[in-house]
Order: structure tokens, then sequence, then C-alpha cells
């Protein structure tokens, strides 16, 4: 990624808005742009797990909180107009197939009328802002083909999840066209991410997580779709995705109402036991049982992003192989679990090692 480091410094000094900063991508997130000299500020309704990278790295030190549910209409609009952000950064979601089919009205309160929420805030906002909204990779309507989706595919979801955020793409579309176009001083666009990893993940229904919970007490891990083929990126990869992005949308009018796709080709997809033999070349004692899915709702077991556009307009580009990834988790964990004390120069130096990648 040409001259990506200098592109960063945009972000010095700013103040920059991250609505679920208190989740896996927005901690990450959050510690980055703190890193860079950023003032950061961060919307969310609660610190999403326990333990969590937002509390074990201390961005709960490094950034102004508030929290509140993002449905939250008129609580979204006093914020963003006392914070004046020049960036704002929306992550915000419930994130979770699963949980969508247990609580479907909270997946679409918080995935699409909070997309809205931020939308409608930015309507009557005077300052220069560029707004990167995160959606997903499953925004796709999957037929599970070993094409490569592009950011031209169809929209949909079977779950209840991967509609809202479907949804929340259509609604996006529509606000831009409607609202936002000729709106001079507000630039943004949507990023699709493919299947992010890394250390500080402890949501349910993470493969990685959830195998070293077990493996760091001797057990041995449950798999339950150990065919299921995902273009596995580390945290990091996708991160620099959305700051790309949010420096091309403060830089270049013309990319402003677009899609982004931000995930390794389908050469670096690989499957459930693919990424667990991987594993266990660092976490030597990590064993696994395969335990069929008996779940009633359905799992899509192939999914993967074409990111020609990304590569193209942004100049982003996946560093790190696969197994460098899965190097780079399994020591963190091993350095939460074994050395916490160390654990935040740990994170830096990962960080730096990516910086310094591209």
């Amino acid at each position: 990624m040409k001259n990506f480091k200098k592109k960063l410094k945009i972000y010095k000094n700013k103040k920059i808005l991250i609505t679920g900063h208190t989740g896996f991508k927005g901690s990450w997130l959050s510690f980055w742009l703190n890193s860079l000299g950023a003032k950061v500020y961060g919307i969310s309704e609660s610190i999403p797990t326990t333990p969590s990278f937002f509390k074990v790295c201390g961005v709960d030190k490094l950034s102004k909180n508030y929290f509140f549910n993002i449905s939250n209409k008129l609580k979204v609009e006093k914020t963003i107009l006392k914070i004046k952000p020049d960036f704002i950064f929306h992550l915000a979601a419930q994130s979770l197939v699963s949980k969508s089919y247990l609580n479907p009205n909270k997946t679409w309160e918080s995935n699409l009328i909070g997309t809205k929420n931020i939308l409608e805030a930015l309507l009557n906002y005077k300052k220069k802002c560029s707004v990167v909204i995160i959606t997903s990779d499953k925004c796709y309507k999957n037929v599970e083909t070993h094409r490569p989706y592009t950011e031209e595919d169809t929209l949909g979801g079977d779950d209840p999840y991967s509609a809202s955020k479907a949804g929340a793409e259509i609604l996006f579309n529509s606000y831009f066209l409607s609202f936002f176009k000729n709106k001079k001083n507000i630039n943004l666009a949507t990023a699709r991410a493919g299947n992010v990893i890394g250390g500080g993940d402890w949501a349910q229904d993470r493969l990685i997580p959830d195998c070293i919970k077990l493996w760091s007490k001797n057990k041995r891990a449950l798999v339950r779709s150990p065919k299921a083929t995902r273009p596995w990126q580390h945290v990091l990869e996708a991160l620099s995705g959305y700051l790309l992005l949010g420096y091309n949308l403060n830089k270049n009018k013309k990319i402003s109402g677009e899609s982004f796709n931000f995930g390794p080709d389908l050469r670096k997809s690989f499957n459930v036991i693919k990424i667990l033999q991987l594993s266990q070349k660092y976490w030597i004692n990590g064993k696994w049982i395969i335990k069929e899915n008996t779940k009633k709702f359905k799992e899509a077991k192939l999914l993967s992003l074409n990111s020609k556009k990304s590569r193209r307009v942004l100049n982003w580009k996946v560093k790190i192989s696969i197994d460098e990834v899965i190097k780079l988790v399994i020591l963190w964990y091993q350095g939460y679990y074994f050395n916490r004390k160390e654990l935040v120069k740990l994170t830096k130096k990962q960080l730096n090692f990516f910086e310094n990648l591209i």
C-alpha cells in the first residue's frame, strides 16, 4: 500500500468518532488511531464481552466514551453535534448470526435503525466529515459459489443478521442519492470486510477464541462446521482498509456513495480444519473434536470477496500470509493467558509490525 504510513498522518489531532468502539474491531481501531495521535471518541451500548480488548488493553482510558444504544436517535444526534468529528467510523452492530435468530428485533434495530440514525444526524451537519459505514461480507445474497462476490453483486440474506446488513447497504444508497450526493461537506462510503480474526476477540461462536478458551485449560475444542470456508484475514488488514477509505473520502469526492470490499482472494480462503491445523503449530497442545452443527438455523459454508476495486481505487491489499495471521493471533492470546503484564506492549509490537509491512 503505497505511502500508507504517510496517509495515516491525516488522522493526527483529528476528532474521530467510532461507534461500537468497545467491540473487537472497534477497540483495535481505537487503539490504532490513538497511537496515531487522533482524538478518539466512542459510542457503544456496553462492553460486549468479559474479558474484552477494550479493557485489557486500556482502550477505555484512551477514548472519550459515551454509553447508550445507537437506536436512540436524539442521543446520536446530540453526541455528534457535541463532538463535531472530522471522521466517523460506524461499526456499532449486533454482529452474530446465531443471536440474530434469537433476537431478530434487536438485530434490525442495531444494524438498520442505528445506521439510519447516524445518517440522519449528518443531514444538518455543517463541518467537513468523512464517514465510513462498516457492514459485512454477509450483505450479499449468498448462493455459496466459488466465485468471490463483487460490490455489484446482489444484496440479500437468509438469516436476520445478513438481511439486516443488506438492508443497511440499501438504506445507505437511498440516503446518499436522496440527501448526500450534493452535500459538499460530507463524503461517505460503505466497507464490507471478510472474516477477521485477531487477539482480543471473545465474542461467542468465534472459532479461534472458542478453541483457545478450552486449550488454555488443556481441554479439547468442539468444532461444529469443519468444512466451512471463509476468507480469513487479520483484523488489522480490514482496519487498514477502513483507514485508507477514510483518507480517500477526505481527499476524493468522486468515491462518495460507493462500497468497497476488503478481503483476501479465494486462494486465501481456508476451511475450519486448515485453520485449526495452522493454529496447532503455535499452540502445540491444541486439540479438537468434530461435532457437526445440529442447530436449527442455517450457517453459510462458503463465502469470499473480490477486492479488486479496493486494490485499484484505494491501493489496498492484503500483506500478511495466513500462517503469519494465525501466528499473530495465537501469540496475542498466549500473551493474555500467560504474560498479561506485557500485553499492551505486545499489542503495540504487533501494530508496529503491521505498519512496517506496508
